[in-house]
């Protein structure tokens, strides 16, 4: 009905009469409508302090689609046109901040206008914070932790939401409320009871717990919180010789998936850089999983740490020994005492038992100043053994040692005696020693040689014999002893600078033993028989491979004696000649062979009494010269007989002639 009346009322307030004038006004009224309907009232403006200046800031919201939407802001008797945007910042200086003021908002759109509902406010009781900032996360054992910018010096109320972050599905969020600490300007929130294995999204609002009308912020950007990093990376190390520097080369296996959310990044600490060159730590940052670095050939620390949103993990520490080095020996000359540049460094460590270790180390470089310098150098202890390395850099940039010896300061004579020295396996005449070497933190210089020295007890004049034995040994065989004699033995080292105190044992060395009469004649005895078959067997090998000659058989011939003096001159060459015949069953002689006394006998074994008659008489003495044939004659007449009856015969004979001890074999074949 009020609707209606208002076109009546129109016509009165502008006097217009006739149908015409109602016309144009009920025209008037419905536009006016029309456009009205299209203009949604915007909400009740909040005005707050923004804490970070002197302004004060305004907001509201309207739903509309328009764009050319114009808004006017009321301070009770306050307007602020023309405003484009659904907030407005104002500085205090030109509002009423301590007494109530009505506040609304009005908005144009086209033609038309709405209004906002108004709303009786203190400005200084209102604050609202604005969104939190550069959120950072980190786990622990109470679960994950949230820090950000505090906006005042009190705590604040805050309320988080978060869900697990998984790519295969979308999580409802969840919500918790909690009040915040504050430590250093930083807001702490502790969310607990989180998957410390699981990666989450984060949001965060907070708003004062002192104000009497506070107001929540915004919301903070989504942050992502990766899982703890619980291990430390796996790293593998590869070194190698290169010209007076090591080449490391580190590689290790990528993080679990839930940890490498967002991104990881990785952080190394070596105590010899290659940017540091020499002898400085360094730090470097990157992404990737391997990473090349250049040592000396001191020993080095190097550590590697993963890193991602939610903190850091265990360190990774490869402790790279030095390069060992055979036989060091003592310094000659060193760079203590003189200017160093700022390419070379002087590392020393102190050495324990024989082991570098690197807390001990003391580093001269060339960047120090003098004063500090001269406090390095006080600092070097006497009767210390250090290892000594001199390192410089080259135009690469790469650490490179030069030089390493061992160095004492000053020395003395050592302190303590060598180590548990003890006998073993005496003897009548010798004994085996044995020993610890003095440890190098008592030693106080370099050892030169051990002193030996035995003494006898028994002897009235106690003559003390002593020898020098190598530093590098730990064992010796003491020899030349006295059978059973007692002896007192010590031992020392000895330095440059003297000898140590002893260490003494007594040794009793003992008796000479007999001689054992059985053994020896089980010996001699022994010996002889192994001498006897060894000669049997060697004849017999010898007669085998060499057989004996034998001794020619002479028969016993009675000389003739020569009727003439013309025999006596002849010289008749006598031949030594016996004949044996080989076959006697087969063989057969001719008759006239009978009538030669002289060899019928040794051609057939069955002679007769007459034969042997006829020899007897050949040799008497008073046998008639015609009868008595001479040997080369008998020997030629046996000779032409043979031959001729050889000839007859179908056996085989051999026949064997010794002349002047040579032998001969002669076989015939018969055809």
């Amino acid at each position: 009905m009020i609707l209606l009346d208002f076109p009546l009322y129109l016509m009165e307030t502008l006097k217009c009469r006739g149908s015409l004038c109602g016309f144009v006004v009920v025209f008037m009224f419905l536009t006016t409508v029309s456009k009205g309907s299209a203009c949604h009232a915007p909400s009740t403006p909040q005005c707050f302090e923004t804490k970070a200046d002197e302004f004060y800031i305004c907001e509201w919201s309207m739903n509309t689609t328009e764009s050319d939407v114009m808004f006017d802001l009321y301070f009770k008797k306050n307007r602020f046109r023309n405003i484009k945007t659904t907030w407005s910042k104002i500085h205090r200086d030109k509002l009423n901040l301590f007494t109530p003021v009505d506040l609304w908002v009005e908005a144009h759109v086209g033609n038309s206008s709405c209004t906002s509902t108004k709303k009786s406010v203190i400005l200084s009781n209102t604050v609202k914070y604005e969104a939190p900032q550069k959120m950072s996360v980190s786990w622990l054992k109470s679960g994950l932790k949230l820090q950000w910018k505090a906006v005042e010096q009190n705590s604040a109320l805050a309320e988080v939401r978060f869900r697990r972050h998984d790519e295969h599905r979308t999580e409802l969020w969840e919500n918790r409320t909690t009040n915040t600490t504050v430590e250093s300007s930083m807001y702490h929130v502790i969310v607990p009871n989180l998957s410390k294995h699981s990666a989450y999204q984060v949001q965060i609002r907070h708003r004062s717990t002192k104000a009497h009308n506070p107001l929540w912020s915004n919301w903070s950007p989504v942050v992502m919180v990766p899982a703890e990093l619980e291990r430390s990376p796996e790293v593998s190390v590869t070194t190698r010789l290169v010209n007076g520097t090591r080449r490391v080369m580190l590689t290790w296996k990528p993080m679990p998936h839930t940890a490498s959310v967002g991104k990881v990044n990785y952080t190394l600490k070596d105590t010899q850089s290659s940017r540091g060159c020499p002898c400085e730590e360094r730090t470097h940052h990157f992404k990737w999983n391997k990473y090349t670095t250049y040592i000396s050939y001191s020993a080095a620390n190097i550590s590697v740490i993963a890193r991602n949103a939610a903190g850091y993990s265990p360190p990774a520490i490869i402790q790279v020994p030095a390069v060992p080095a055979a036989d060091l020996k003592s310094c000659d000359k060193t760079l203590l005492n003189e200017k160093l540049n700022k390419q070379t460094c002087l590392e020393l460590y102190d050495l324990q038992d024989g082991d570098s270790r690197s807390e001990n180390v003391i580093t001269l470089t060339g960047r120090k100043k003098k004063k500090e310098r001269e406090q390095i150098r006080e600092s070097i202890k006497d009767y210390v053994r250090y290892l000594y390395f001199e390192h410089t850099c080259d135009g690469d940039r790469k650490p490179r040692t030069v030089k390493r010896c061992l160095f004492y300061k000053k020395e003395g004579v050592p302190l303590r005696e060598p180590q548990d020295f003890t006998p073993s396996s005496e003897t009548d005449h010798s004994v085996d020693l044995s020993w610890k070497a003095i440890p190098s933190v008592d030693q106080r210089g370099f050892l030169t040689h051990y002193s030996l020295c035995r003494v006898k007890i028994s002897s009235q004049e106690e003559h003390k014999d002593c020898q020098n034995i190598s530093a590098s040994l730990i064992n010796h065989r003491l020899e030349n002893l006295t059978p059973g004699t007692k002896y007192n033995i010590s031992l020392a080292g000895v330095t440059r600078v003297g000898e140590g105190p002893r260490a003494t044992i007594t040794i009793n060395t003992q008796p000479k033993k007999p001689v054992n009469v059985l053994w020896s004649l089980l010996f001699l005895f022994g010996f002889f028989f192994i001498s006897t078959v060894c000669t049997f067997i060697l004849k017999r090998i010898k007669n085998k491979i060499f057989p004996p000659v034998p001794t020619p058989v002479i028969p016993d011939f009675t000389p003739c004696q020569p009727e003439s003096q013309q025999m006596l001159e002849r010289k008749e060459e006598v031949h030594e000649l016996t004949l044996h015949q080989l076959h006697p069953e087969r063989k057969s002689l001719p008759e006239d062979a009978e009538e030669t006394p002289v060899f019928r006998g040794k051609w057939d074994d069955g002679t007769d009494e007459d034969a042997e008659d006829e020899r007897g008489d050949s040799r008497m003495p008073g046998g008639s010269s015609d009868e008595c044939l001479s040997t080369d004659q008998a020997l030629r007449s046996s000779r032409e007989g043979e031959m001729t009856d050889m000839d007859q015969v179908d056996n085989e004979i051999a026949m064997l002639i010794y002349r002047n001890g040579l032998v001969f074999d002669v076989k015939t074949d018969s055809t």
